[in-house]
Parts: C-alpha cells; sequence; structure tokens
C-alpha cells in the first residue's frame, strides 16, 4: 500500500511537471505570435526589422537556448530583451514610440495571462 501510494505521488509530481513545461512554452510561443502579430519594428543592434522578422529571430534564440527559459519570465529576461552578441537592448517601436523589448514583453505576457 505504501509503494502505491509512493508511486501515485511521484506521478502527479511529474504529471505537474510536464504541465508547468508545457504552459511555459505556450505562454512563450504565445509571446513570439504576439511579436508577429504586433505590426511594430524591431530595433535589434541598431538595425530595424519587421515584426515578422523579430518573431523569427526570437523563435531561433528559442529554439536553441531553451534550456535558459522554463518559465516566460526568464524567456523574456534571458533570451528576448538584448542581443546576446553585443548586449544591448532590443526595442519595440510601435506607433513611432519605443520602448524596450523586455518592457514590451512583459506587459504582454501579463495581457495574455488576464484573458
Amino acid at each position: 500500500m505504501t509503494r502505491l501510494l509512493l508511486s501515485l505521488i511521484l506521478l502527479a509530481g511529474c504529471i505537474a511537471t510536464v504541465r508547468a513545461d508545457t504552459t511555459a512554452d505556450e505562454e512563450i510561443r504565445a509571446l513570439i505570435q504576439a511579436v508577429a502579430d504586433s505590426g511594430c519594428e524591431f530595433n535589434r543592434n541598431g538595425s530595424l526589422h519587421s515584426a515578422e522578422t523579430a518573431a523569427e529571430h526570437l523563435e531561433l534564440k528559442y529554439s536553441r537556448g531553451k534550456r535558459y527559459a522554463d518559465t516566460a519570465e526568464t524567456f523574456i529576461e534571458q533570451l528576448a530583451s538584448r542581443s546576446s552578441w553585443s548586449g544591448k537592448p532590443y526595442q519595440m517601436i510601435c506607433d513611432g514610440e519605443a520602448q524596450t523589448a523586455g518592457d514590451w514583453l512583459t506587459a504582454t505576457l501579463e495581457e495574455l495571462r488576464g484573458q
């Protein structure tokens, strides 16, 4: 009986971990899609890029650095806020107004979670 109970507890922990990973991945992919759909320009190392190109770049960074992004917040902080090459912060330029990509993504994440 004790073994069965222990097995059920371990199984529940594994399921919770898988669900947490799935939720983080879903949120990160939703953030990347939000960038693609934004219509904003993306300033990366002084060069302007379209929203679609920015999303492709973030998808590439996520696919290569997934191990550094176990939550949407760490994705924003570790991968999506600044250039890993130069260290310069990325910017989202929407309707002529610039803000850091980190701030834009954090606000977008809050909106996604509120839906």
